[in-house]
């Protein structure tokens, strides 16, 4: 086997690999888990397609230039030529190098610009939700349901209910409507906070004294889950975020009941909080 044939042969074998590893990605949170989990808004999936196009054009390009590497330190080393090349330069080989890169640069700018308008985007929502970000919980409110809020704490081991994920599942979960666009505003109450939901292709700052604004669209029902992504303090890891989405038709009866329940101002559970500490 000459030594290009078995360049060639690793390269076939690093593509095949990494074409098992990209099948068996994880859809949801697992230890050990890679790529993203399924989408659940039309942004989310942007993300993920534009991200797929990355991988494929930086995979190709890696090996292109390992290739290349390897070729030229085996072709022109002082073995093969005892008399080295004083050629200064080529005119073509200099075209291809700086029109391929310009190419591959507007194939990225495309999807990259799209993706950038739909995210920062402000569509004619339907509903408002907002996020407070405090020491070391959620509170939410719905201003156009009543303006009820309620807080959301991460329920301890004894509290989870089978099939629940340790340190992600809250008591309370913010519900949301399928196929709704939904404004939701974030800001923090003591210091800056982060809500981040991976599902939806969603991160946003929560600083005091500021109120930060974004929109999502969940097109499929079930429980997500998401945390605080800024570093907050003791209790920044017990910070979860819980969002059911549902039918429109079993969001207004949540509305419905979630006016009386949350009616009254939620107890303190900062001892149950000190606790998980």
């Amino acid at each position: 086997m000459t030594f290009l044939k078995r360049i060639a042969y690793i390269f076939s074998a690093v593509a095949l690999v990494g074409g098992f590893a990209a099948a068996a990605h994880a859809s949801q949170p697992t230890a050990w888990g890679l790529g993203f989990q399924d989408a659940a808004t039309p942004v989310m999936e942007q993300i993920t397609q534009f991200h797929n196009l990355l991988l494929y054009i930086i995979t190709a390009v890696t090996l292109l230039v390992l290739f290349l590497l390897l070729y030229v330190m085996w072709r022109f080393s002082e073995k093969r030529n005892p008399e080295p090349s004083k050629t200064s330069h080529n005119t073509l080989i200099e075209i291809i190098w700086t029109a391929v890169p310009v190419i591959i640069l507007v194939i990225i700018a495309i999807p990259s610009f799209k993706l950038l308008y739909a995210a920062d985007s402000n569509p004619d929502t339907e509903m408002t939700i907002k996020a407070i970000g405090k020491q070391w919980y959620w509170s939410y409110e719905y201003p156009d349901y009543g303006d009820f809020t309620f807080d959301a704490y991460m329920k301890t081991e004894d509290e989870l209910e089978p099939g629940e994920p340790r340190l992600l599942a809250t008591d309370n979960a913010v519900v949301v409507p399928i196929n709704t666009k939904i404004r939701l505003l974030v800001t923090g109450d003591d210091v800056i906070h982060a809500f981040a939901m991976p599902a939806f292709g969603l991160k946003l700052d929560g600083v005091p004294g500021r109120i930060n604004e974004t929109w999502f669209e969940v097109t499929k029902e079930g429980t997500y889950y998401g945390q605080c992504s800024e570093i907050c303090g003791t209790g920044h890891s017990y910070m979860p975020i819980t969002i059911k989405a549902v039918s429109k038709e079993e969001f207004t009866k949540w509305t419905e009941f979630a006016k009386e329940e949350y009616a009254a101002v939620e107890t303190d559970r900062s001892v149950q909080l000190a606790q998980l500490n």
